[in-house]
């Protein structure tokens, strides 16, 4: 369907990729996996020919129509929704306006080519192609009214929802995505990963999301010293059988047969657990023949986070009563709120409007007025917030030693030595504590905040947005450090993986009041009466 034959990338003197050889075939969706700077999105630029590589080539199967999800935002901004998503299918969309063009100006002289043109278009479904178009925005959460509207008009997050439905649009042969799941709620991504699994063609996405890799993928194509490795199986395989092959080399004088004794034990597990799709029987058998030498350690790094408190807390945690909050544009993100925390709670914080969240999380941090109501702390707790929002924390050009001594308390913690023990858990070794906080990327600021929370021990975290900017493998260490973590957790997240292991509470803002269970995750978005009940506080009356 689609291959890779002997491609280099490289910049300077940096080799990205060498002499990487790989097959996608039909059927099969393939999670593009990488540490950052790995080359995951340079690839996907390079299958889509946006981008050349240094040497080597790309080639599609003749005849096969490949699809690209847009990173550009603006770039339809010119046409109506619903069109938009027609030019998904570009020679279906080239043929519609040839025949537009032909009618209006029609004449004896062009009605034998309007004909021509469609025979054509009745062999690629044409006249179905606005209902499918509209299907798929319904679906993907963009409503009728908005169908003829320019795309100038919307804001981002529905932009967004409209270029992937553009590129879901007409079945393409060979489906490529980067980070689709960005700003679509939980609800839509659920839509997605039903519709990925059963999707008959060729997948090849890059994604943070877990739980979406686990869902949707048949394979793993793992970026690492240059190459790219196939490895059957979605990411929780390919983690858990890196993690296992670390461990057994590590263990040189463990006999073979132990081993191969191991392995089969964590094959079948995995092989139990399968997604519900189309690919799960042939995704199982391909699991069942892996052998020892087919998984190979990982070389990866995972930051060390380790929340300590510097006390515990007592009973009263936060109590809040009739809290309220609107938008700079007087919007009601919620009202009549009311919680009381109890210690140890793990609460993920959601709503449909992520203006909720971080208004709820700036007013309970003192940093915003509510519009009602009031909160109050437990004397006992101590709270440490990393908000969605962090530039604020980098506008001094200082080094990130420096910077993490801001927030030291005593003259030990000041001491850099011990700010270094901090950075370098965080990934920050050596000359790295050493460079300034104002050219950090944007993972590397979240891991800079996330030493700082490491530093406060606090026993109360609040946690807007965590995995925003993160690699897999911070968002992997991140995960495992809350459900450990025995203090107080509130938290938002659009990683489903990360709500369903550390939530043991669901916390839901609405105009109408809030929605409060000790619930997993899973249990909250699944249970019909809580969804009845979410639907009546989101209303807008008539």
């Amino acid at each position: 369907m689609l291959s890779v034959s002997n491609l280099s990338v490289q910049f300077g003197k940096r080799v990205l990729f060498d002499e990487v050889s790989v097959n996608f075939t039909q059927g099969n969706c393939y999670g593009i996996i990488g540490a950052n700077g790995a080359g995951k999105s340079t690839f996907l630029k390079i299958l889509s020919g946006k981008s050349d590589p240094t040497s080597g080539h790309v080639h599609l199967e003749p005849g096969k129509r490949m699809s690209v999800l847009e990173q550009e935002h603006n770039a339809y901004d010119a046409h109506p929704v619903l069109e938009a998503v027609l030019m998904g299918n570009k020679p279906l969309f080239a043929i519609k306006q040839e025949m537009d063009r032909l009618y209006a100006d029609y004449s004896d002289e062009n009605a034998e080519r309007i004909g021509e043109l469609q025979v054509a278009f009745e062999e690629m479904n044409g006249w179905n192609a606005e209902s499918e178009a509209a299907a798929l925005l319904s679906n993907l959460g963009i409503p009728e009214s908005h169908h003829y509207t320019q795309m100038s008009e919307l804001e981002s997050k529905m932009k967004v929802r409209v270029l992937l439905a553009q590129a879901l649009f007409g079945n393409p042969d060979v489906l490529i995505m980067d980070e689709p799941t960005n700003d679509l709620d939980y609800e839509t991504i659920s839509w997605l990963e039903n519709f990925l699994s059963g999707y008959e063609n060729t997948v090849i996405v890059v994604s943070h999301d877990r739980h979406f890799l686990d869902e949707v993928c048949t394979h793993v194509a793992d970026i690492d010293f240059g190459k790219i490795n196939l490895y059957s199986g979605n990411y929780s395989f390919w983690y858990e059988s890196s993690q296992l092959a670390s461990r057994q080399r590590a263990q040189q004088n463990k006999k073979a047969e132990e081993k191969a004794k191991e392995l089969q034990e964590f094959i079948q597990r995995f092989s139990a657990n399968v997604a519900k799709s189309k690919q799960a029987t042939s995704r199982k058998k391909m699991l069942e023949k892996l052998k020892v030498e087919d998984i190979k350690p990982s070389s990866r790094r995972y930051p060390a986070i380790i929340f300590d408190r510097e006390r515990e807390a007592g009973d009263q945690i936060l109590n809040i009563e009739g809290l309220a909050a609107r938008s700079e544009d007087g919007d009601l993100l919620f009202s009549n709120v009311h919680i009381n925390l109890a210690k140890g709670d793990k609460v993920a914080v959601i709503s449909r409007d992520s203006r909720a969240t971080t208004a709820f999380y700036e007013i309970v941090t003192g940093n915003r007025k509510a519009a009602e109501g009031s909160f109050q702390w437990g004397v006992t707790t101590t709270q440490s917030y990393l908000p969605a929002d962090n530039s604020d924390f980098f506008r001094e050009p200082i080094n990130l030693v420096d910077w993490l001594r801001q927030w030291a308390k005593t003259e030990e913690e000041k001491e850099e030595v011990h700010l270094r023990g901090f950075l370098g858990k965080m990934l920050f070794s050596g000359e790295e504590a050493l460079k300034k906080c104002t050219v950090l990327s944007g993972g590397e600021k979240v891991r800079c905040m996330l030493s700082r929370m490491m530093l406060l021990r606090a026993n109360v975290l609040l946690l807007d947005e965590p995995t925003n900017h993160l690699d897999l493998e911070s968002i992997t260490a991140f995960n495992n450090s809350l459900k450990q973590f025995k203090g107080t957790v509130l938290f938002t997240t659009h990683d489903h993986q990360f709500a369903q292991t550390v939530a043991n509470r669901i916390i839901e803002l609405t105009p109408k009041g809030n929605i409060d269970r000790y619930l997993t995750f899973d249990e909250y978005m699944s249970d019909k009466s809580i969804r009845e009940q979410r639907e009546k506080m989101y209303a807008v009356p008539a």
